[in-house]
């Protein structure tokens, strides 16, 4: 008989259970440390997208420069996965996307004595794509 240990991908914590199969057969485990509260996990997972190396290429790809589709069809994923992790994502980390949403502002219009609409003086005008 051989004893495996395992570590929860999660906390790293080596209290686990097995816990039932998945649909596709692949044994799922249960990590009973405290900071998990029973969070479960597979070793091996069938679609690309679920794994850490993954995700963290996505990431990388997003800060590069790639966009969507490019990342999508580069990893061998969908285009779903790829924007779901983006948005996942914290906002701390620095991108062209939120540094060109950051830098915009919008042009504020007010009515002169006529009626007519003048912009006010100071505001700059970009046109929204």
């Amino acid at each position: 008989m051989i004893t495996q240990i395992l570590h929860c991908p999660h906390c790293q914590g080596t209290d686990i259970v097995r816990n039932g199969k998945t649909r596709q057969g692949k044994q799922r485990f249960l990590c009973r440390e405290e900071p998990c509260d029973g969070r479960t996990f597979i070793l091996d997972y069938s679609y690309a997208g679920q794994s850490k190396e993954v995700k963290k290429k996505i990431i990388d790809m997003a800060v590069n420069g790639s966009g969507v589709r490019d990342t999508a069809r580069v990893l061998k994923i969908s285009t779903n996965t790829v924007l779901k992790e983006l948005k996942k994502e914290k906002p701390n980390t620095a991108s062209k996307f939120t540094i060109a949403k950051a830098t915009k502002t919008r042009t504020s219009y007010s009515r002169d004595s006529i009626g007519s609409t003048r912009r006010k003086a100071g505001t700059t005008r970009i046109p929204d794509r």
